[in-house]
């Protein structure tokens, strides 16, 4: 199990390929504000509820400067039915070597069903413009999670 991000961190930079194969870098969004959710598999209940909620708070999020990336084990492919079934906007990254998973923290051990198993830990990392994590959120409920990503970083109604 790798060690847990926290904030102030330097967020472990990543190249992964999205749903159509392309090549997606953390770097590349340097100057802007990201939001990186790592989940255990598209087209599960749990992982589409996240994903849609994302895509459905995408505009909020993206008119406050935030981009929003969701990376799973998955392959491209599996990514690209998951985003054509669901009409999903949220850019969809595969990490099938779980090499981000595990610099992120967001793949090891975990209770399931009251288990311990081995496998992604749903985490959400938003990371400021410089590249430095502001806020690490760790065994999250797929459920009204997002809702309380945007309640911390007091954006939406709130303001």
């Amino acid at each position: 199990m790798s060690e847990r991000l926290k904030p102030g961190d330097t967020a472990p930079d990543f190249t992964l390929p999205d749903a159509d194969g392309e090549e997606i870098s953390l770097a590349s969004r340097r100057g802007r504000k990201v939001i990186v959710y790592f989940y255990p598999a598209a087209l599960t209940p749990g992982c589409t509820k996240q994903a849609v909620d994302f895509t459905d708070n995408l505009d909020l999020l993206a008119d406050k400067g935030y981009d929003v990336i969701g990376v799973s084990p998955d392959k491209p492919e599996k990514l690209a039915d998951f985003r054509e079934q669901e009409d999903l906007k949220v850019t969809l990254v595969s990490d099938p070597t779980k090499e981000t998973l595990t610099a992120y923290g967001a793949f090891g051990e975990k209770k399931l069903y009251g288990k311990t198993v081995t496998g992604v830990i749903r985490s959400t990392f938003v990371i400021g413009e410089n590249g430095t994590i502001e806020h690490a959120f760790y065994n999250v409920k797929a459920t009204g999670h997002v809702a309380k990503v945007i309640k911390d970083l007091k954006i939406g109604d709130t303001e």
